[in-house]
């Protein structure tokens, strides 16, 4: 058993479907048993997001938008099937639309997209292209199915971001793998809760469909299909010498995931990483490339360092005062306040003297961010014993990943002396006891001279 997915990037058009079917095919002459799990065709994600967008806004743009998909979809069926298939495929993408049409209405009328009334909007990009791969799929492989992820994976109620029932969705994965045998084209993202409400995975939702999958049936692997050459040593948009990773340990991939590599989620990789399965990053576009093998172990002849990774877009923001020294409770109350307005908190570094805490946000969170931390310590603001809460903008994390900087003497000053030989000024830095990762922050104006810096001296081939 092995499970595929495919990425939007992967799905833009009926040219590139084609493709992927043609690498679905090789699969299934090879293996015993293959599920498909898909995703939206690239940009109709964003489509649907356009149309929650304009029913908050009241544009009244949501039907134009529902119109174009529709069109798209029915395009690109007409391209994949053959003329006596197309009738029975387009009636039913015309029916998936006029059922998008009337949710959206019925949210005009009300003049909000609730976070439920948001994840059915957005399943319908799944459960669109998902059925015309499956259909087009059946013209070579008749055996094949179309799966909706809603009848096997049970969520809780929490629209936007479902945490998963694993137990109740292992026994419903079973179940239905082996009462259905053959190909099965699975919809990627969307679960449904106890009560048969559709819900959905959030960030990387297909390629954590496609792990839940492969750990309740036990795969020998799951194929994570994209358009880059696997995991790459640094973003090939700045740096052009990047190349692609061999192999990576589960959480070096995680580490590498969460400083903005386009590699899985790290919620995406839990369930392979409990269960042991490899994770294979490919290229959809180059599939004779052998991509990156993510499992247990480390590639430790890889060297010290696995890769670079960063984020742009980042506040930090610090608090500073001597009234923080040595009470207890600060910290809690920050990270606490921050917790209770849904801020997420990227980075954390604080002096030994407990004289000030600095964090990092997104920068779009950063104002509103600043604003809870001050009404949280208003009376040390008006004392005295907290001297400023200020935040400053335009700037960027980069992540030096690698199991390999594990006990190693010298492995700082490897990351920040090529920075300091070139002038970059380092705002904050962070490294967990782990020593999985070195994370700083810089000007967002430095960042593509660091990261080109940075892997010309980690990278540079002897």
């Amino acid at each position: 058993m092995i499970v595929l997915k495919f990425g939007g990037s992967s799905l833009a058009d009926a040219e590139l479907i084609r493709n992927v079917m043609g690498i679905i095919g090789k699969y299934v002459y090879n293996e015993d048993e293959v599920a498909v799990v898909i995703s939206a065709m690239g940009g109709v994600t964003d489509q649907l997001l356009n149309i929650c967008k304009s029913v908050a806004d009241g544009t009244g743009a949501a039907e134009n938008i529902i119109r174009e998909l529709e069109k798209k979809h029915l395009e690109t069926a007409g391209i994949l099937l053959p003329v006596q298939k197309q009738p029975e495929v387009m009636a039913e993408i015309m029916s998936l639309c006029n059922e998008l049409s009337d949710i959206v209405h019925g949210a005009q009328l009300l003049s909000e997209v609730t976070p439920r009334t948001r994840d059915i909007i957005l399943s319908f990009g799944e459960r669109l292209s998902a059925y015309i791969i499956s259909q087009a799929l059946k013209m070579k492989i008749p055996q094949t199915i179309y799966t909706d992820s809603r009848k096997i994976i049970r969520t809780d109620s929490g629209f936007g971001m479902a945490k998963v029932d694993v137990d109740t969705s292992n026994i419903l994965i079973k179940k239905y793998f082996n009462d259905n045998k053959g190909l099965k084209v699975i919809t990627g993202f969307i679960a449904s809760d106890a009560a048969g409400q559709t819900t959905t995975l959030g960030r990387s939702g297909s390629d954590y469909t496609a792990t839940i999958i492969g750990a309740a049936t036990d795969a020998r692997a799951v194929e994570i299909w994209s358009d880059t050459d696997g995991v790459m040593t640094a973003d090939p948009r700045y740096v052009p010498d990047a190349r692609s990773i061999e192999k990576l340990s589960y959480h070096e991939a995680m580490e590498l995931s969460h400083f903005g590599a386009r590699i899985l989620f790290p919620l995406s990789l839990q369930p392979a990483m409990m269960k042991h399965i490899p994770v294979i990053v490919k290229n959809t576009f180059n599939p004779d490339h052998r991509g990156t093998l993510i499992c247990s172990e480390s590639n430790g002849s890889n060297g010290l360092i696995k890769g670079i990774t960063s984020l742009r877009e980042i506040s930090i923001i610090n608090v500073e005062g001597s009234g923080m020294t040595g009470v207890a409770g600060v910290a809690a109350r920050l990270f606490n306040a921050l917790w209770h307005s849904e801020i997420n908190v990227i980075f954390i570094s604080q002096a030994s003297s407990e004289h000030s805490i600095c964090l990092a946000v997104m920068q779009d969170e950063a104002c509103r961010a600043t604003q809870v931390i001050r009404e949280v310590f208003a009376q040390e603001l008006a004392s005295g014993l907290i001297s400023s809460v200020n935040f400053e903008k335009e700037l960027a994390i980069v992540a030096v990943v690698g199991e390999g900087m594990r006990q190693r003497p010298g492995v700082a000053a490897r990351v920040f002396e090529p920075l300091g030989a070139n002038n970059i000024n380092i705002k904050a830095i962070s490294q967990g006891s782990s020593e999985l990762n070195i994370s700083f922050v810089i000007r967002e104006a430095d960042l593509r001279k660091t990261l080109q810096v940075l892997h010309e001296s980690m990278f540079r081939k002897k």
